[in-house]
């Protein structure tokens, strides 16, 4: 696939995700996507299981969306680095229990790698700041 490609399709979940588009989302994945969510040491496997995962987020931070920045090919894994903004709107599901909405915004930076196989998201390795979006909801204090 020529690189463009594997950037477009690696950038297709996380669009349909900004969009809040699901059957997008279902039609960019494969059947048995991996979803390795590293702050939060959630692991997927499937497209149930992500679309679960992502509409957890899509609740808690309805108007979120990424910005792309430069991303990166080798073979058939693509880095993306993005930025995600949103307003925390609604409950937000941690390992450490349920945070009640706060109506702040945010803007944290992450770092997705993403496995393309036959045109479509075969694995998406997940990094964000965790500590920075829990300071900026006012859960936690800067250090």
């Amino acid at each position: 696939m020529p690189q463009q490609s594997l950037i477009d399709a690696a950038k297709a979940p996380v669009i349909a995700f900004g969009e809040k588009n699901w059957n997008a989302l279902m039609t960019c994945v494969t059947a048995g996507v991996l979803y390795d969510e590293v702050p939060t040491q959630r692991k997927t496997r499937g497209i149930e299981h992500l679309l679960e995962c992502w509409m957890g987020w899509s609740n808690a931070f309805p108007d979120a969306k990424a910005t792309f920045h430069s991303p990166h090919v080798s073979g058939s894994t693509v880095v993306l680095e993005v930025t995600w903004h949103g307003t925390h709107r609604g409950p937000l599901e941690t390992p450490g229990g349920r945070i009640p909405a706060t109506g702040r915004p945010v803007e944290v930076p992450a770092c997705l790698i993403v496995e393309i196989e036959e045109g479509k998201a075969k694995s998406l390795r997940h990094y964000f700041d965790m500590a920075t979006l829990l300071q900026q909801i006012g859960i936690a204090k800067a250090a």
